[in-house]
């Protein structure tokens, strides 16, 4: 029997979740709140801060955030010069691991979940990530750049044919 949605599904709320991911390693450092404030995003930058060997230099990628303008973030950022935002372009796609884990988070924390208030949204989230941290490892690409652009390419050239 296939599963079925509820067309009566009803939101009880939402919840920011912000997601750092060492590429090297698998972990995610994460911050949730429950409104979408710059304190929030300068917060979980401090965590990234307490959570991260001094010696390194931090590389943030800002996806739909507008929290890096507000002045706060950007004292922030002054006091700490090791951290560098870049951001991705209004309106696009990003293809990175941190996309591929917010993927995994979805697929085995969210979909199909029902949560009756952001405490139970939140617990859950929380719970999903500490089973991901205490068995974390980085994800691996299975093909190689040329292997993907060959693929592309004979998509591209069989739905431009005549008759697609």
């Amino acid at each position: 029997m296939p599963e079925r949605r509820s067309f009566d599904y009803v939101r009880h709320g939402t919840v920011d979740l912000f997601a750092a991911l060492n590429t090297a390693t698998g972990k995610v450092i994460t911050k949730l709140s429950a409104q979408h404030r710059a304190v929030d995003f300068r917060d979980f930058l401090d965590e990234i801060d307490r959570q991260t060997d001094k010696g390194l230099a931090v590389h943030v990628i800002c996806d739909n955030l507008s929290a890096h303008k507000a002045p706060v973030v950007r004292k922030w950022l002054l006091a700490h010069p090791r951290f560098q935002l870049h951001f991705t372009p209004t309106y696009s796609s990003w293809i990175n691991q941190v996309e591929r884990w917010f993927a995994e988070l979805e697929r085995r924390c969210l979909e199909r979940g029902v949560f009756c208030s952001l405490d139970d949204l939140k617990a859950a989230l929380e719970d999903w990530i500490k089973v991901w941290n205490d068995e974390a490892r980085p994800f691996k690409w299975t093909k190689t750049a040329d292997q993907i652009l060959d693929r592309i390419c004979r998509y591209c050239d069989r739905i431009s044919k005549p008759g697609h």
